[in-house]
């Protein structure tokens, strides 16, 4: 197979119509359209034709570019692109670029720099690196968009004044007080018409509100404009297109060799990386929606880079402009329910039936109202979510210089040193590590923040020996990374000191605890698990290479592996302090001693303070300084937002108290995702039942009615006690606590037994045995308990809410959820790369 050609994406592999061999061929399928394709294509279409021609007259080409730019991104980047729902075409991101290149070397070498750049995509596509281009740091991205996005609008503003804008960002700035001075009313008018429709237009209220806001903005707002300025007879430059004869075509580049290679390096640049990163947002549009129009397949970059080289090399060719992903109409394609990649072709077929039959309308449209609306988007372009963004994770100081690298010198440039920045930024953190001693209640504390590199060694050493002699000493790391040269420094320290009489305790997220401390310490000194490692109740198994007498040093059997080395001793990790069966009660931890090791005078198994109550009193208290100094200093921002928002989760979830359940870990959930409602055998008992007991009834009603969640899921497990209960008749009279609680599990023994319905099953096998079979059926019953609750019931009816089905196999790790209806639920194994939206 070339290397050129694309892998197929579930979009493009069609299975083949089946016959018998004797029986008629079967006919072949004609190109059918679906409904929500051909109303998404038309909603994009009415988006894409105002906008087009905006993008051209921004850039200074001949408005007719736009439309051909248009059609054919919808057409060739449509049919050939690896991003089924993306809608391709002159792109504002490109705008800088473009003028740029008209203004140097003339619009005829510029179409033939678009050829080019359409050629250099395809040999990417060829080479299969299109994934490289999400390895751009997303702040040199949106800054360059907001570089770009400030170089639109300023240039606009000239146009919207009724002027004409100059060719640099700085050249605008400095002409801008002069059109001020002669500013033109007329323009200023249409403009100001044109923001406000765009602007009002999706806030419209009420009834009225809801029926119009389909419509797009922007078409409403340069029809507007266009009616107001046609029937009042303002007289302002309008929109020209002449005769399709006098179109001009791509010619010869002409030019320097190095500044047509640099122009087209930056053309493919930017359209390859907007174009990527949008089909990348598109999938995740597409995966925000739910039905049968979520089913589309995800993108396949190196073919949407195929397609979107395939399309420039067209549309320079026919002299237009260079051609992108575009966000506005992408996702106006995905939300209008586009579900196939004919709404993408659709639209650009659209663009050239207006194109050729719509042209004596579309020479209505006065410039400043393009101006105005191209002004707005070049605005937009410069997104506070983003800033937001970046200043979350630190990256201001890229973002900022890209910006301003992009409008002042150029895409190419502003890109260059974002990038430059960017590494510097990475290395810094890298390098940068601070190491400060202090003394807390004679313990010596010696904190490390950051990679310990040889870098650091010399700080390290002059902290650490700051430690006097036999002390006890913490040494505390939150880094994720430590070469040989650190490794060797702190265990050659750590021998020392601790044969001299004092003692070390190691922490930090790969650390174990190195300790050598009295035996009323040993259990929190010999504790070395980290997050979903074997916990066995939080029965550590490395506590036999744990040293228990004072003087003592003991570390696991390892050595630093290339590049990075393992922190020297043991004990606890980045873990939390609990894990699935934590909840339960445990024998006497087993701590035997290795050889050579000593145990500390008098001590003997069982006794002292670690026996009895003391003991779990420990492994509690151990848990919460886990979580104090490893947890708490990473959540405690976001807990703090939580604290001063409230509480907002997405869904309740219902499930067993059994320990085993580690609700967070099974749904990757945080702090203020889940509403947790847990009890024996997740059970939901019918409302008006007399159970004495009314908590989950209040809480389903508050989750529902009070925290507004959007869905409510039902989750059961294997090996489920109460489910083995009802099977063994254990509480037939019903006249404990638990027993009078299990009754509301009678419905699923009897829907179980018969009833005249099938019972609910596993994709791909049956259920081990009768215990299984009544754990899923029971999931099912409590589904149905859950809708004769009035919350419910109501919340259903307005459509505002989902019930879901699951089923946890704690043997096998393996998560499934409910499929099928009423009489033929099924529940579907969950793989880690499954299309979510789909029954499997």
């Amino acid at each position: 197979m070339p290397a050129c050609v694309p892998t197929h994406t579930p979009d493009s592999a069609r299975a083949k119509p089946a016959h018998t061999p004797h029986g008629p061929p079967a006919r072949p399928r004609g190109f059918r359209v679906a409904g929500a394709d051909l109303s998404a294509a038309t909603a994009v279409f009415l988006i894409a034709l105002p906008l087009s021609l905006g993008i051209a007259l921004a850039t200074g080409a001949p408005l007719q570019a736009g439309l051909v730019a248009a059609a054919v991104g919808g057409l060739v980047a449509g049919r050939l692109g690896g991003s089924p729902l993306q809608v391709s075409g002159p792109a504002a991101g490109l705008t800088v670029v473009t003028a740029d290149l008209i203004h140097r070397y003339g619009w005829r070498t510029t179409c033939a720099i678009t050829v080019l750049a359409g050629l250099a995509q395809l040999g990417l596509a060829c080479l299969r690196v299109a994934r490289g281009a999400l390895a751009v740091s997303p702040a040199v991205v949106h800054g360059m968009l907001a570089g770009i996005g400030m170089t639109i609008a300023v240039a606009q503003l000239h146009i919207v004044l009724g002027g004409s804008p100059q060719s640099s960002v700085t050249e605008n700035l400095l002409a801008l007080p002069a059109q001020l001075a002669r500013l033109s009313p007329t323009a200023l008018a249409v403009s100001a018409l044109t923001l406000t429709l765009l602007l009002l237009w999706p806030r419209l209220p009420g009834r009225p509100g809801r029926l119009l806001r389909p419509v797009p903005a922007p078409l409403v707002a340069v029809a507007g404009a266009t009616a107001v300025a046609s029937l009042t007879g303002l007289t302002l430059p309008r929109v020209d297109l002449p005769s399709w004869r006098s179109h001009a075509l791509a010619g010869l580049p002409e030019g320097p060799a190095l500044g047509l290679v640099a122009a087209v390096v930056s053309t493919t640049l930017v359209c390859s990386v907007q174009s990527l990163l949008g089909a990348v947002a598109v999938d995740k549009l597409v995966a925000g929606r739910s039905g049968t129009a979520a089913r589309v397949g995800r993108s396949n970059l190196d073919r949407e880079l195929l397609g979107q080289g395939a399309a420039n090399l067209v549309s320079g060719a026919l002299g237009g402009l260079p051609v992108a992903g575009v966000a506005v109409r992408s996702s106006a394609n995905v939300r209008a329910g586009a579900v196939s990649r004919n709404s993408t072709m659709l639209h650009g077929v659209l663009v050239v039936v207006a194109a050729l039959l719509m042209v004596p309308i579309l020479e209505l449209i006065p410039l400043a109202s393009l101006a105005a609306l191209v002004m707005a988007v070049g605005i937009q372009m410069v997104s506070l979510h983003h800033i937001r963004t970046v200043t979350r994770h630190r990256e201001v100081p890229v973002y900022a210089v890209t910006t301003l690298g992009v409008v002042a010198f150029g895409v190419l440039e502003g890109v260059a040193l974002g990038v430059a920045v960017a590494v510097a930024v990475a290395l810094h953190r890298l390098a940068r590590t601070r190491v400060r001693h202090d003394q807390k209640e004679g313990v010596h504390y010696v904190h490390v923040r950051g990679q310990l590199t040889f870098l650091a060694v010399p700080r390290l050493s002059r902290a650490l020996h700051l430690v006097p002699q036999g002390a006890r000493a913490v040494v505390e790391m939150d880094g994720s990374f430590m070469d040989h040269a650190a490794y060797e420094t702190l265990q050659d320290w750590q021998r020392v000191h601790t044969a001299q009489g004092g003692s070390v305790e190691l922490t930090g997220r790969r650390a174990g605890v190195g300790v050598a401390e009295p035996a009323d310490r040993a259990g929190a000194a010999g504790c070395r698990c980290r997050p979903w490692t074997p916990w066995r109740n939080h029965q550590c198994e490395g506590g036999s290479r744990t040293a228990s007498a004072p003087g003592g040093h003991a570390g696991p059997d390892a050595s630093p592996g290339p590049g990075a080395a393992p922190l020297p001793g043991s004990g606890s990790g980045s873990g939390l302090g609990s894990g699935p069966g934590s909840s339960s009660s445990s024998g006497p931890r087993s701590r035997s001693s290795g050889p050579g090791s000593r145990s500390a005078p008098g001590s003997s198994p069982g006794s002292g303070p670690t026996s009895g109550s003391g003991r779990s009193r420990q492994q509690l208290a151990r848990g919460i300084s886990t979580f104090q100094r490893n947890t708490a200093p990473l959540v405690r921002e976001e807990l703090a937002r939580l604290a001063r928002e409230g509480q907002q989760p997405s869904q309740l979830f219902l499930t067993c108290a059994d320990s085993r359940l580690v609700t967070s870990m099974i749904t990757s959930s945080g702090p203020g995702d889940l509403f947790v409602v847990r009890n024996v055998g997740n059970l939901v008992p019918p409302p008006g039942e007399d159970s004495g007991d009314d908590s989950v009834a209040a809480a389903i009603e508050y989750a529902v009615e009070v925290l507004g969640v959007r869905s409510v899921t039902v989750c059961g497990h294997s090996g489920c006690g109460a489910m083995q209960a009802l099977l063994d008749s254990r509480f037939g009279e019903f006249r404990t606590p638990l027993g009078r609680w299990l009754r509301h599990g009678l419905p699923s023994l009897e829907r179980m037994a018969g009833n005249g319905r099938s019972r609910p099953g596993l994709s791909g096998r049956r259920p081990a045995d009768a215990a299984e079979q009544l754990c899923l059926t029971n999931i099912v019953q409590q589904l149905d308990h859950l809708r004769a609750h009035d919350a419910v019931a109501r919340a259903l009816g307005e459509g505002a809410l989902e019930l879901h089905g699951m089923y946890f196999h704690v043997g096998e790790a393996q998560a499934y959820l409910l499929t099928g209806t009423d009489g033929k639920e099924t529940f579907t194994g969950v793989g880690p790369a499954m299309d979510l939206h789909s029954p499997a």
